[in-house]
């Protein structure tokens, strides 16, 4: 007789990753990150509770974009005052000040919608710009976004 078990939030064991996105395509990506920082990829895997991993993302200006998304994908925003509406293009948004929020951007969708744990679960990934991350003492694995990895 199989007893399903279900993990309490308590006996969960999160890892920490790093993944460097040099020419990663980014759907490919953001798929891989957001089924880690759920916890899918695990055999104890429990929808209700938050047992996924810390996810650190270096080198976000570099992510892959394929086909014309740098040219035609738009991102609109609003400033908060009144016709404060604006666009920006991903490949513009890429060059600019803040890379990291297409990673960001892509992952966030990719998460169950309006609930804390989304939330919760969001709050795990560290998306950075350059090389370097502020998160050496807790010892990130290295892993390469790869989909056969891992699994």
């Amino acid at each position: 007789m199989n007893i399903t078990r279900s993990l309490k939030p308590a006996d969960a064991k999160p890892d920490w990753y790093v993944v460097d996105a040099t020419g990663i395509p980014l759907g490919r990506l953001s798929t891989q990150i957001a089924m880690r920082l759920r916890g899918k990829h695990k055999p104890s895997f429990t929808a209700h509770a938050d047992a996924g991993d810390n996810i650190i993302v270096i080198n976000a200006e570099k992510v892959g974009l394929t086909g014309y998304k740098a040219q035609n994908s738009k991102f609109f925003y609003h400033t908060g005052f009144i016709g404060g509406i604006k666009e920006i293009l991903m490949g513009d948004e890429l060059k600019g000040k803040h890379p990291e929020r297409v990673i960001e951007r892509a992952v966030k969708r990719m998460l169950p919608k309006e609930s804390a744990l989304a939330r919760k679960q969001f709050k795990k990934l560290h998306v950075y710009a350059g090389e370097t991350h502020p998160h050496e003492a807790q010892q990130p694995k290295v892993w390469n976004g790869n989909v056969k990895e891992g699994k």
